[in-house]
């Protein structure tokens, strides 16, 4: 009789952790060093299907995220609570596109640079899960980073839809498909429609369309859908066990889609993580040094000088919390992976030396814990014991 609840508890651990994407991951990777053809075979037979359609889902549980933290009570609604996070999002961006793009002119190949964006890339999940790991529950890091991660994101999509098109952009095909998307979601959202498949199978469904014929990548085919679902009033906080009982529109295309979506990222890491290990060169270095030096600078720097302005870090979050928020950061992964194989062709030499540098970012987890211990901070704080 109490077999099932820990079967349960063991399978919802895995889910909440994602932990199937570093399973399609690990087995991408046996799987290409083992036999890479026959992987390369499987991985293109699958690639657009997962990383075209698939990943639709995963930016649209994302965009929830960010359109909830916006509303009234959330931790983005007022520019003051949300200034700090921000700030260190962007620097945790801006500094290692920099040491990216300085890399590669050090090394003089131009085609390198349009890699700059992979390292600006924090993985929700996995930053969130090693913040866990190192500080106490209530401890104010936890909430900074994820906002950081959450903003982080929200930039992402940007980056991903102005910087990296699929194909050679299409205007008019674009503003036609996607004007008439967003007009059908607002027309819904205006009559109360409360079915999100609605929302998904119509004006998402155009959104895709103009997307893909409009050169833009079809995976942010929801993002301009999402925030026109009818959603609550206000937001509850972040990972909110309350928010598993609200049904408005949003979050039951949250509670519909949140399990599918672990396995769309099984799939998500089964195709683009199988990488022969041989493949490492100069461009996985400039990846993963630009992850863990560059995001713990950029955040570190631009907290620093929004607290010079005027905005302070919230209490208990100290100048050695900050550097290993930083460090946890740089875990790149999911978005980092999905940037790679956005910015280089199938058929360049760097696509496999980016992803390997965007797997490494894994090593800024127990560089985290390692210097939080050094440090004596969260859970090795001498307080905390």
């Amino acid at each position: 009789m109490t077999q099932q609840p820990t079967q349960n508890g063991v399978i919802q651990f895995i889910l909440d952790n994602s932990l199937l994407l570093i399973g399609g991951s690990l087995i991408a990777l046996v799987w290409a060093n083992l036999n890479y053809p026959a992987y390369e075979s499987f991985a293109h037979l699958l690639h657009f299907g997962v990383n075209d359609v698939g990943m639709v889902f995963f930016f649209a549980l994302a965009t929830k995220e960010v359109v909830e933290a916006m509303l009234p009570g959330g931790p983005l609604a007022s520019p003051k609570q949300a200034a700090v996070p921000v700030f260190a999002a962007i620097g945790g961006m801006a500094m290692p596109a920099t040491l990216y793009v300085l890399s590669a002119y050090a090394i003089n190949d131009m085609e390198v640079v349009r890699g700059w964006a992979i390292p600006c890339a924090t993985d929700i999940a996995f930053s969130y899960l090693v913040a866990r790991m190192i500080f106490p529950t209530g401890h104010p890091a936890i909430p900074f980073l994820l906002l950081l991660a959450i903003a982080d994101d929200a930039m992402g999509l940007v980056i991903l839809a102005v910087f990296y098109p699929s194909a050679p952009l299409a205007l008019g095909w674009l503003g036609l498909w996607l004007s008439g998307a967003i007009v059908l979601a607002w027309v819904l959202r205006r009559f109360r429609v409360g079915n999100f498949w609605v929302y998904v199978m119509g004006p998402g469904v155009m959104s895709w369309i103009g997307l893909y014929v409009g050169g833009l990548h079809p995976a942010l085919a929801l993002v301009p859908i999402v925030p026109f679902m009818p959603h609550a009033k206000f937001d509850l906080g972040l990972f909110a066990p309350k928010e598993g009982k609200r049904h408005d529109t949003m979050n039951e295309f949250e509670h519909w889609w949140q399990t599918p979506v672990q396995f769309v990222l099984l799939l998500f890491g089964l195709v683009n993580a199988g990488v022969p290990l041989s493949s490492v060169g100069e461009v996985t270095w400039m990846v993963l040094g630009s992850l863990l030096f560059g995001k713990p600078i950029g955040i570190f720097a631009c907290v620093m000088i929004a607290g010079a302005f005027g905005f302070p870090r919230a209490v208990g979050l100290e100048k050695r919390a900050m550097v290993v928020i930083g460090v946890a950061a740089g875990i790149g992964f999911t978005v980092a992976l999905f940037f790679t194989t956005a910015a280089f062709p199938s058929t360049s030499p760097y696509l496999d030396q980016a992803k390997m540098g965007a797997l490494l970012s894994f090593l800024a987890a127990p560089i985290a814990v390692g210097l939080a211990k050094a440090l004596k901070v969260g859970t090795a704080a001498p307080s905390a014991g």
